[in-house]
């Protein structure tokens, strides 16, 4: 049997009893607020182990005397501070005890007489007191500055020996002691990146992890909906809490959130439903507000909730449906089940909610909820990885560890529809925006289409997938079909904010302002709490339906959030000069040409190529007037030295151009008699076709530019810049200084 020599703290709620008497909310409230904002990382900041939480109060193991009991001091500083000007019968207070001595683990837990005297302190300890064994103290002495009474020796409970006991003063001695919470200590405990914490989700799974969950405690009843954010939707509305992870060990928060978004996602499928979106419910998790209050705000009438703590190779659930207007459960269920039947579970919650509110299920929707995502749980971690880096309007780095994780995921379940979609998603992102650093326009075209497509012939009522393709198909000029296929994500998840944003995307676009601000509406009414690049994307549509008042803020908040994104200042340049803030609007046209100097309308002009005639004018006459230029670099050449006509022709027929780029960029450049054209760099080697139109040169490189052609002109060099090269070429992508070869 293994045993080790450790420090042990207990701690525990003084009256907890008759505080849940007269405040059963108020003092659960208030312990959680406590565990997260207190105990859990002051532990964290100690090297403290929570390995029990015994319903008002937890034990936590340290290395180290000298941590546990500068964890004890800071944690009753704060405390009392809290209760400060509070009436004594009010105040949440907590006795503590520490012990150092063998312990034995097993199972997960801890036992052994240096757990028992612990326990036994804090029995000891006066309200916001703190207790030490002799053992304890003797560690400590000399070591902190602190002030200590002997109590002498105390008879315990259950203990053969006497104990002999120390109390701390908390005086100023102890005021001194106090230090604010290490940062990055805090980043552990709060950071809900599963990017960072999947990889102890994989030694769960390889290890056969499992979950125990602890039960809520019920609201007070309240009928009152006036005070509602939105009013209650015409059919049954939840919203699926973040399940919390008790255990006191972190690296198991990512399972929570898990269980969280694999709920939302399944019950958004079912029409009769309507289902709160992701990121809001997320907003609001590190609120105390009570259950009436969140539903107030998310503007539902039932809320699930639930909590989990791991327990060896088990799996055990408590999850309650609670009726937000009056405070009662409908439903509660605890499951024990192994690691491996999550799934399982997830589907006998859904079942069970479903029941619970009565909603009629199609057999399409009985089928959709029968599927599990993959029956790989490693291929499913790297999927959650990846979902929660996002794919919005993200930098180059984002893409790529997204597109990993996905890949990851395939690699492990070639069948993992999801995953397919998910790679999908980033694509059509990357081809319409023209992020050519990832992929060029051909290859992102194609790794969406082939993807978009994989994804629904393993699931044909893919929601995302649907979505790819009517981006896909936007951007072809096949209006109709976008439409449907943009209908059809929404008719897959009817309570899917991603799916309809899009479909009010599309709809802005092919004519349909009204319906498209509709379609926002619904989105953003299930996203009232939505992530920045989708108040980017709300901000869009509202700017393409003219509706400025509304479109601005929501870009200057995705701005704010996202302060390199392109298209947050491009947007938001063109809708205050719209509104008539003409300032502003040179303000934010001014920060996007520093961000991206070879910003231009012209290039602007090629991007949209898709949109309705008006609606590009209208946006490309907004960015002119904020100062945004008509070429890269704000090139502006004299008639006078444009090269046309016949010499034109002459230097671009059987010519060799070389030169440099305005950033510097050395390239060579061949045009032969039949227009065909070959263009090198450091980075670059692709060829192309040219015309010449009307004093212009248009070329168009495969798989460049949404393989677009491009047209621009030919100057002669009668400036200062680069006074070696004979010719500038300017286009809407560049501006390059040449010279024929010889």
């Amino acid at each position: 049997m293994e045993r080790r020599l450790a420090a042990v703290l207990a701690f525990d709620m003084v009256g907890y009893s008759r505080l849940m008497g007269v405040d059963e909310r108020g003092t659960l409230a208030a312990h959680r607020r406590h565990r997260r904002k207190l105990f859990n990382p002051r532990a964290a900041q100690y090297h403290g182990r929570i390995f029990k939480f015994t319903g008002d109060g937890a034990l936590i193991e340290f290395a180290s005397v000298v941590d546990s009991v500068c964890f004890a001091v800071e944690v009753q500083l704060a405390l009392r501070d809290e209760n400060a000007g509070i009436p004594e019968d009010s105040q949440y207070r907590y006795r503590i005890g520490i012990n150092i001595g063998d312990i034995i683990p097993d199972d997960g837990d801890v036992f052994g007489d240096g757990v028992n005297v612990a326990a036994r302190l804090q029995e000891l300890a006066d309200p916001e007191g703190i207790c030490l064994s002799g053992s304890a103290f003797d560690q400590v002495r000399g070591k902190l500055d602190l002030t200590f009474e002997h109590l002498g020796e105390k008879q315990v409970k259950n203990i053969a020996e006497p104990v002999t006991v120390y109390m701390v003063l908390l005086d100023d001695k102890a005021a001194a002691l106090a230090t604010p919470i290490a940062p990055e200590t805090s980043a552990v405990l709060t950071n809900r990146n599963k990017a960072a914490i999947a990889v102890a989700f994989l030694l769960i799974v390889f290890a056969g992890a499992a979950l125990w969950w602890q039960p809520w405690t019920l609201t007070q009843p309240s009928t009152q909906t006036e005070r509602f954010a939105y009013p209650l939707p015409d059919k049954p509305s939840i919203a699926v809490l973040p399940f919390i992870n008790v255990s006191g060990d972190t690296q198991h928060d990512h399972l929570a959130e898990g269980l969280t978004d694999d709920l939302i996602t399944e019950l958004s499928k079912v029409s009769g439903l309507f289902v709160i979106a992701r990121h809001s419910v997320f907003a609001v998790k590190a609120t105390d507000g009570k259950i009436q209050d969140v539903a107030a705000e998310l503007g539902v009438h039932y809320v699930l909730e639930g909590t989990l703590q791991r327990a060896t190779s088990r799996l055990r659930i408590n999850v309650k449906l609670i009726d937000a207007l009056t405070g009662l459960s409908l439903w509660a269920e605890r499951y024990d089940r192994q690691y491996t039947d999550l799934f399982a579970v997830q589907d006998d919650v859904i079942g069970k909610i479903i029941s619970a509110l009565a909603v009629k299920l199609s057999e399409g929707e009985r089928d959709q909820l029968a599927r599990i995502p993959t029956d790989n749980l490693e291929a499913y971690d790297y999927f959650l990885r990846a979902e929660q880096e996002g794919f919005f309007y993200s930098d180059v780095e984002t893409y790529r560890r997204t597109l990993t994780y996905y890949q990851k995921a395939i690699d492990l379940d070639p069948g993992f529809a999801d995953a397919h979609a998910g790679i999908a998603r980033i694509a059509v992102d990357v081809w319409r925006n023209d992020y050519n650093y990832l992929w060029s326009a051909a290859v992102a075209r194609k790794i969406a289409y082939d993807a978009a497509g994989q994804a629904l012939k393993l699931d044909p009522n893919n929601a995302r997938a649907h979505t790819v393709l009517a981006l896909l198909q936007l951007v072809d000029g096949r209006e109709a079909e976008a439409r449907d296929s943009a209908n059809r994500a929404v008719a897959a998840q009817p309570s899917n904010a991603e799916a309809f944003g899009n479909l009010a995307l599309i709809l802005a676009h092919t004519g349909s302002r009204e319906q498209a601000v509709t379609e926002m509406d619904k989105a953003l009414r299930l996203d009232p709490s939505p992530p920045p690049s989708f108040q980017l994307l709300a901000g869009v549509v509202f700017y393409t339906a003219h509706e400025n008042e509304r479109a601005i803020p929501l870009i200057e908040a995705a701005r704010d959030a996202l302060p390199n994104v392109e298209p947050a200042r491009e947007y938001l340049a063109a809708a205050y000069v719209d509104q008539g803030d003409q300032t502003r609007g040179k303000q934010e046209a001014t920060e996007l040409l520093k961000l991206f100097p070879d910003s231009n309308l012209a290039y602007y002009g090629y991007l949209y190529d898709y949109w309705r005639q008006d609606d590009l004018s209208h946006h490309l006459i907004g960015l002119r007037k904020a100062g945004v230029p008509e070429w890269p670099f704000g090139f502006k050449g004299e008639e006078s030295d444009q090269v046309g006509g016949g010499e034109l022709r002459s230097v671009v027929s059987d010519k060799t151009w070389t030169g440099r780029h305005k950033n510097g960029t050395e390239f060579i450049q061949y045009f032969d008699k039949a227009g065909n054209t070959a263009y090198r760099s450091a980075n670059t080697n692709i060829t192309g076709v040219i015309e010449l139109r009307d004093n212009r040169l248009c070329e168009r490189f495969t798989g460049y530019f949404l393989d677009r052609m491009v047209c621009g002109y030919v100057y002669r060099n009668t400036g200062q810049e680069q006074r070696d090269a004979e010719y500038i070429h300017v286009t809407p992508r560049a501006l390059m200084y040449f010279s024929l070869a010889r």
